[in-house]
């Protein structure tokens, strides 16, 4: 086998994935298209600019890297990202995988706090970042007890982009292993302090192959488009990598993902494949009342980032003719692991296993647990994490035996199908049973009034653990006593009499990850 190629075997289910011993995946991702007789094609869209062709990619990718390289940047060092949706992102992204730097996209809605923090952990070698968000990245750089040799604009005067014009497009790929050190993400601090997730070259084939190809389906003739941005793992698959892999067209978006603007997006460049998040699909459905967009381009609707309802998937259902597939990934796994399928959905539940990984649920002793009971979910598969940066305590409590424990707990029906019941950490126990926030937030969401809920544990006067529920309604205006004491019996006819929240609190809105996963232990921190 030529360095640098993967051969798939597609007569089995999943593809069967052989690299060749030298392995830089850039090319794969990047080179391919071209010997494919792909550089005139476009791959990216950009809303409110113009496109870039895979030939274009494939020279400023070259460009890129040897920029990087240029201004100081060698192999194995880290380049820390605040880059927004843009074509800029892919350059920077594949031309320092293909330079052998490490590229780690932070996500762009940090504060210089978390950027400080970040700096200092990742002891980063580089930053490159859009002058959008400049207001917190010079102060974390002032902040942060580490300081990296470079820094520079992505854009503008003197930026990365500039500099890439005086850059060759031809670039040696950089020799590496399957399994070296390829990218980083930071996870998305759904528990706490966000870790530094370790992932190797062969893990976007592995996603982009047994999800975005063997579950989905992507192909050439596809057009994506994301509402969840490419710095975590949902956007950079769904935006990027699948895309490059399928040989399909990618819509990017670089503002915040409203209703009004998602709609409008999708009418103009009627996009095959849409990924959003529960909550966005909620605020969408909201803005049909308004005015209805012609959505008759999607043939997929892709939700992921927290459990999406059954009543919102009912309603969605009803308003276009197609289901919402709900999905579970991570970024320690890099992508969706469980997964609706077109032809094979069930209403509340995560899916079934995507091919290429397994499933477990397991009890406190570490055993698998009979179906429709509650455990500890867990996943094996080619694309999990290598490790925790500088966290080794961590990592071994995550991956035991080539399994890794998710933080997840779930159950699995007679079908195959998995149903999520919420973080491990955020399962309530009220009157000695275990019970699930998700279900009570499912139930809160049926109601016409209610928009979005979460529920957290809460003790009562006597030091018992209860329900207590944070509610975004449709309209701020309808919060009262009486609509408390009407969603109380709401809970009351359709939840075991245990599982009703004893306190409603209205709110504007709920903290939340960049992934939509609600921060629950932030409810419950106060």
């Amino acid at each position: 086998m030529n360095d640098h190629t993967v051969t798939l075997d597609t007569s089995t289910s999943p593809a069967g994935i052989t690299y060749a011993d030298n392995f830089n995946v850039a090319v794969a991702f990047i080179d391919r298209h071209i010997s494919e007789g792909r550089a005139d094609r476009v791959i990216i869209r950009e809303h409110g600019g113009g496109t870039v062709t895979y030939g274009e990619l494939a020279e400023n990718v070259g460009r890129a890297g040897n920029a990087l390289t240029g201004l100081g940047l060698a192999p194995g060092e880290r380049l820390l990202m605040m880059v927004k949706d843009a074509p800029e992102f892919f350059y920077v992204f594949w031309g320092a995988i293909k330079a052998g730097i490490i590229p780690v996209p932070l996500n762009t809605l940090l504060r210089a706090k978390d950027y400080a923090y970040m700096i200092e952990n990742s002891v980063a070698a580089g930053i490159v970042y859009s002058a959008e968000f400049a207001g917190e990245v010079d102060p974390a750089i002032e902040a942060a007890k580490h300081a990296p040799a470079l820094v520079i604009e992505a854009a503008g005067d003197g930026g990365l982009l500039s500099k890439m014009k005086d850059a060759s497009p031809e670039l040696a790929p950089a020799p590496a292993k399957p399994g070296d050190d390829c990218f980083w993400l930071y996870s998305s601090g759904s528990t706490g302090n966000p870790k530094g997730v370790v992932h190797a070259h062969k893990d976007m084939v592995v996603t982009s192959q047994y999800y975005g190809t063997e579950t989905i389906g992507l192909g050439e003739g596809d057009v994506v488009f994301s509402a969840a941005k490419l710095f975590f793992a949902y956007g950079l698959g769904n935006a990027m990598t699948f895309p490059l892999w399928s040989g399909a067209e990618a819509v990017l978006f670089e503002g915040a993902p409203a209703p009004d603007v998602v709609h409008a997006v999708i009418e103009e460049y009627k996009p095959s494949v849409y990924f959003g998040v529960p909550t966005l699909y909620a605020a969408q459905m909201r803005a049909f009342d308004e005015r209805k967009p012609d959505l008759s381009s999607v043939r997929l609707f892709v939700s992921a980032g927290e459990a999406l309802p059954p009543d919102l998937l009912r309603r969605w259902i009803d308003a276009t003719g197609l289901p919402i597939l709900d999905s579970i990934g991570t970024t320690e796994i890099l992508h969706i692991f469980l997964a609706n399928r077109e032809d094979d959905f069930k209403p509340g539940s995560s899916g079934k296993t995507v091919p290429g990984y397994e499933g477990r649920i397991v009890g406190e002793d570490g055993n698998d647990v009979p179906d429709g009971e509650t455990g500890s979910l867990m996943i094996r598969g080619d694309s999990l994490l290598k490790l925790y940066w500088r966290n080794p305590e961590k990592t071994n409590e995550a991956l035991q035996d080539g399994w890794m424990y998710t933080g997840d707990t779930y159950y699995r029906d007679e079908d195959g199908f998995f149903f999520c019941c919420g973080r491990s950490d955020d399962m309530l126990k009220v009157g000695g049973i275990w019970c699930s926030p998700v279900e009570i937030e499912a139930k809160l969401v049926e109601h016409p009034k209610v928009l979005e809920a979460a529920v957290v544990g809460r003790a009562d006067n006597e030091e018992l653990i209860k329900p207590e529920a944070f509610i975004v309604l449709n309209d701020a205006s309808d919060a009262s006593d009486a609509l408390s004491a009407e969603l109380l019996e709401h809970c009351k006819s359709g939840l075991a009499r245990y599982k009703y929240p004893r306190w409603f609190n209205f709110v504007d809105d709920l903290p939340k990850t960049a992934t939509g996963k609600i921060q629950r232990f932030r409810l419950r921190d106060g």
